[in-house]
């Protein structure tokens, strides 16, 4: 994709957050960021949930796909980091165990990602 595409892409994305939470996820409170990802997730988004990053370069793949992203490509980041509503594995591993999430303000904070996390949400992101 040319980057003009990617740029009218990113806009029209920008746009329809616009239209339907009256926000873009860039300027959205946690509440409303929380939301726009509840209802990508329950309207069926499907994200990249395997490979999961066994190595320390896996992981550092993952963050150099994510760290070029804006805080509007809400979409992109969900995709990549393998973002689910549920635990995941045998392990049923989950937000509220990672290194990355914030108990209190219900965040992950993993720079990349930067996001409001349930306790019982996952990403192929975690880490303990």
């Amino acid at each position: 994709m040319t980057q003009a595409a990617t740029r009218d892409q990113e806009t029209a994305e920008r746009e329809a957050y616009i239209a339907r939470y009256g926000v873009a996820p860039g300027e959205a409170d946690h509440a409303t960021l929380l939301r726009m990802i509840e209802d990508q997730m329950n309207e069926g988004l499907k994200t990249m949930v395997e490979p999961f990053p066994e190595t320390d370069k896996e992981f550092a793949a993952l963050l150099d796909e994510l760290r070029p992203l804006s805080a509007d490509q809400l979409r992109e980041k969900l995709v990549i980091s393998g973002w689910l509503l549920k635990p995941y594995g045998e392990e049923e591993m989950r937000c509220q165990e990672c290194m990355y999430y914030l108990v209190h303000k219900r965040w992950c904070d993993l720079p990349e990602l930067s996001l409001p996390a349930e306790p019982d949400w996952w990403c192929r992101l975690w880490r303990i």
